[in-house]
């Protein structure tokens, strides 16, 4: 069974060996550096979540708070341990952390870029019910900027 866990002093090394492919290591950051990143993130009220399976992790992902407009959670980074994709596990996060922000209630939508060659992780944020903005930023002219809204 899925579920989200703390990322604590007990279980952060789990996580940190955690590994994609290596064409996806071109769309994500390291596991370590999405730690990383929540800390820097930390005054957005950045949150580090571990996926697991059980007692065995699986994923990691990141998600913030957007101030600016259009304010929305941020999901700055999500992944799946290689060993564990094409199993359904990342939907099934992916739906436990819409339903995680959803329940905590302070925006109506969470956001996510993701890279257009990034073909597998699209199909999912497309199948839970992600949108494309349309948007395109000029910091990240490869991506798409997708939506998901609270209904």
């Amino acid at each position: 069974m899925i579920q989200l866990i703390e990322v604590t002093e007990e279980n952060w090394m789990s996580i940190a060996r955690l590994s994609v492919t290596d064409r996806q290591k071109t769309f994500l950051d390291s596991p370590l550096g999405i730690i990383a990143r929540g800390y820097v993130y930390r005054h957005c009220n950045a949150r580090v979540i571990g996926i697991a399976d059980g007692s065995q992790i699986i994923g990691v992902a990141l998600v913030r708070d957007l101030d600016e407009e259009p304010a929305c959670y941020d999901l700055q980074q999500f992944m799946i341990d290689k060993s564990f994709q094409n199993k359904g596990y990342g939907t099934e996060a992916l739906k436990l952390i819409i339903k995680m922000l959803k329940n905590e209630g302070k925006y109506d939508c969470v956001e996510v870029c993701v890279n257009k060659e990034a073909t597998p992780a699209l199909k999912v944020y497309e199948k839970i019910g992600f949108v494309d903005t349309g948007y395109i930023d000029d910091d990240a002219p490869d991506c798409l900027n997708l939506m998901y809204y609270f209904r």
